[in-house]
């Protein structure tokens, strides 16, 4: 069994607790231990590094009782360990994520307005944690677009041809490897293309559509081809696919079991962790859960 454990952080909100439920099972798919983590809020005029307090005792948790409860008869051979930390969420989860295999979380917790898609713990813990973080939706959320080509269990990833990360592409082989699904890769391309050539004066791409289809199909199908080779149970299928790769990808959520979308290295004149907008707006919309996959270590 695998060390490192799956960290599933619960509110007692029916957002957290359906989180909980989808944390078990990846536990038990990675024959990992799961911590449900239940992180006590500060006041709203707390800071986290004015307050100092120690971790509070599980024992006597009542959010963490309820979960005991629901898990008594379902974790079967997987370790649960139950954890109460206090400070403030949004700062304490990505914490957690440092010796984890994967941080799971509902889209929303019982706090903010019940009109947010996400809410801030997610989108710090997405930002900001060192493992994959995995934020599941509530349920009926509606894309648009046509649904899955055939039926079965399918993995999405999102492949930026231009600069694709290896750390993006491996977690999702390794994640259709575990549920025997089918990996859709889309390699979204700009397009129409336009070009200035006067003030307000718009001319037609000199550079055809086909071939940057092409082109772009074909650089995918290179960086696929390592991990196809590690993976070869694993049926990936590449689409180029022109416009919105955020929009592509959300109308490739429905019926998905997993979405893979990676996050922005960090850069010498933007030194602070960011998600980009494609990321974000996955995210936001996305009808399956969301896994947000830090980059890989840049090689000496």
């Amino acid at each position: 069994m695998s060390a490192a454990p799956v960290i599933a952080a619960v509110d007692g909100s029916t957002d957290s607790l359906r989180a909980l439920d989808w944390a078990l099972d990846a536990a038990r798919r990675r024959a990992a231990p799961l911590r449900v983590v239940h992180v006590r809020q500060y006041a709203a005029w707390g800071q986290a590094d004015v307050l100092v307090a120690g971790p509070p005792e599980a024992e006597g948790d009542p959010v963490l009782d309820e979960v005991r409860t629901r898990l008594a008869d379902r974790a079967g051979e997987t370790p649960v360990e139950y954890v109460a930390v206090e400070g403030v969420p949004g700062a304490v989860l990505p914490e957690l994520g440092a010796d984890a295999q994967l941080l799971v979380l509902g889209s929303r917790g019982r706090g903010g307005f019940a009109s947010l898609l996400l809410g801030s713990n997610g989108l710090a813990a997405a930002r900001d944690a060192e493992c994959p973080v995995v934020v599941v939706p509530r349920p009926g959320r509606e894309v648009h677009g046509q649904g899955p080509a055939e039926p079965g269990p399918r993995v999405v990833v999102g492949l930026h041809a231009d600069s694709p990360d290896e750390g993006v592409l491996a977690f999702a082989f390794a994640e259709a490897a575990r549920r025997d699904a089918r990996l859709q890769v889309i390699a979204a391309y700009p397009w129409p293309v336009q070009t200035w050539s006067a003030p307000g004066q718009l001319v037609p791409p000199l550079v055809d559509q086909d071939a940057v289809e092409h082109e772009t199909r074909a650089l995918a199908e290179g960086f696929l081809a390592p991990h196809r080779a590690r993976r070869p149970e694993v049926r990936a299928d590449a689409e180029a696919l022109p416009g919105d790769a955020a929009g592509h990808l959300v109308a490739a959520s429905k019926d998905a079991d997993l979405v893979v979308v990676g996050r922005h290295r960090r850069r010498l004149l933007a030194p602070a962790r960011m998600m980009g907008s494609v990321t974000q707006a996955v995210l936001l919309h996305a009808a399956s859960p969301v896994a947000v996959v830090p980059p890989a270590p840049p090689e000496d």
